[in-house]
Parts: structure tokens; sequence; C-alpha cells
């Protein structure tokens, strides 16, 4: 029986310390190859989504930086679009070369501009919390408040600030349908980039609004849309830790909800870091009863030889 996996992708799959095209392209290739040992033996399937938030973040620096009448900058939602586009045509290149290189050529790679569907009211709209662009120094966050004092920073991680935006959670795609009869063709689909373009629905149809969603949260969701029997997010490092980076910190292998709930209750997991990362892998489990597992791109082998990461299980 085939094993189906959707692969949630973290930004250093993409963005190394090179912001430019060439260096997130070569990124993708790296990551593509690491992936294609997961399908090799034709007994797992993945699906692939992806974040966005450095890109998203710098697509809106470069669009305000040329802001003109005759050049107006796009809205966020449109920079999600065009950055789900981008790394969607980016990975679709990367798979492809992957896959002819390890003699798979013929399984097709098809990455989707994916729709998510948000709440109006959602409160998040109220309290930005979604990180996304480069880090800044405190010096530069009072330059850009200047110039656009309606942003919002918070200190991430002790790795410096970064803007951040209202993130809803999701409720559903528009396209599910659709996504759910591809998932079942014989491709490899790259679905729901950067958290999907968020839209509400109107009378006339969905209206884009000014977000950009956890691609975790959309990735818990969209695994139980296409019944994953396991949902992979791929992170920075090969293990959830509690008191991390501290002379105790204790790293999470085989961790029940109980015990996950326990440790969220304790604070013990940075928020716009890891906290959503666990929270995802929460909500997929208790929707489906399955596996989830946390780890890094670097630690793939072990995790197909011996299941190794933080799996959150029942």
């Amino acid at each position: 029986m085939v094993r189906r996996i959707l692969v949630a992708l973290g930004g250093n799959a993409i963005l190394t310390d090179d912001p430019t095209a060439k260096a997130q392209q070569l990124a993708l290739e790296k990551t593509a190859e690491l992936l294609i040992p997961l399908i090799k033996d034709n007994n797992v399937e993945i699906i692939v989504t992806h974040g966005n938030g450095p890109q998203v973040g710098n697509l809106l620096l470069q669009q305000l930086a040329t802001d003109s009448k005759k050049n107006p900058a796009m809205p966020l939602d449109t920079a999600v679009a065009m950055t789900q586009g981008q790394i969607g045509y980016w990975a679709l290149q990367a798979f492809t070369k992957a896959l002819k290189k390890n003699g798979m050529g013929q399984v097709d790679v098809l990455p989707v501009i994916t729709r998510t569907l948000v709440d109006k009211n959602d409160p998040a709209f109220e309290k930005p919390s979604k990180p996304i662009g480069p880090f800044y120094d405190k010096s530069g966050v009072n330059e850009l408040l200047k110039t656009y004092p309606e942003w919002t920073f918070v200190e991430d991680s002790g790795r410096g600030y970064r803007r951040v935006v209202p993130s809803p959670k999701p409720k559903g795609f528009i396209e599910s349908k659709a996504l759910a009869a591809m998932v079942s063709m014989t491709v490899l689909p790259i679905i729901s980039g950067g958290g999907g373009v968020p839209v509400v629905q109107t009378e006339d149809g969905y209206e884009g609004v000014e977000a950009v969603i956890d691609k975790d949260f959309s990735a818990a969701r969209l695994a139980e849309l296409i019944e994953a029997d396991d949902l992979l997010i791929l992170t920075a490092v090969d293990n959830v830790y509690v008191n991390f980076n501290k002379l105790d910190q204790q790293k999470l292998e085989i961790v029940t909800m109980a015990e996950i709930n326990n440790y969220i209750e304790q604070g013990q997991f940075a928020a716009g870091s890891m906290l959503p990362k666990v929270q995802a892998a929460i909500e997929f489990v208790a929707c489906t009863g399955h596996a989830a597992t946390i780890t890094s791109l670097d630690n793939l082998a072990s995790f197909l030889a011996t299941g190794s990461g933080t799996r959150i299980v029942p």
C-alpha cells in the first residue's frame, strides 16, 4: 500500500544567506535531491507545500521602493500569489531535475496557485503575528517606522526584529475538490505555497485580504483534506526541544498529545517560530489519528531509516 506524506518545507529549504534568485534555486535543488529517497521505491507519494515569509516580505520592500502613480506597489494578497508562483516555478525546475537524475523522469511536477479561505472576523487581523521579510536591528526598525508607522515589528527568536502581519487560521481551500483529484494522479503536486492566497467569501465570490497564512497550519488542513498518512514538517533543527538553548535542554522524540500540550502550557515553544509548527502538528494528529513529525531536511535519511525526529502521536 502506498503511503501518502505531505511535506511542509521551511524557509531554510529555499532561502540561504544569499537572497538572489540563483541561490534560492540552488537551495531548492538540494532540497529536491534530499526528498527523492522518500519516493524512489514507489511506496510513498509526496505532496509538497512551502513557506514564503522571507520572499513575500522582500518582494513588498521591492514594491514599495519603486511605488509611484505609474508603477504602484501591489497589495499583500497579490504579493503572496506572486511568491507562490515564483517559488512554485523554482520548485518545479528543481524537482524535474532531481527526478530525471534519479531515473524518475516520467513523474510530472505540478505547482498550483491555491486560494485559502479565511474568516474576515478572525481576531488575527487585529493582532499581527506572522513574521515576513528580512531581520533588522533596533535602529533599522526605527528608520522603517518613520516611513511606515502602521507596521508592527517583533523580536524573532533572538535573531533580530521582523515585520509581522495578520495570520488568520485557514478554514479550507477554494480549489479543494480539484486538489483532492490531482493528488490521486501520478504527479508530484506543489500546493498551498506560502499557506495559500488568503481570501474571504463575498456575495460575488472571493476577495483577497491583507494577510499571510502560516504554511504549517495550512499544511495540517491540507494533509487532512488529502487523507495523508503522515504530516512531515521540515525546519532548521532535527528535533523539537524543551528548555531550548539552555543547559538542561532536552530533545523530544516520541511525544503524546497530552505531553506536548503540557509543554505548550509551560510556554516552551517560541511564538512565530516553533509554536505554530507544534500546534499545526497537533491539529493534524487530533483530526486524523495519524502521527506528525517535525525534523530537519538534513535528518531526512534518519527519518526514513528509523523515524527519527520529533514524532507527535495520539
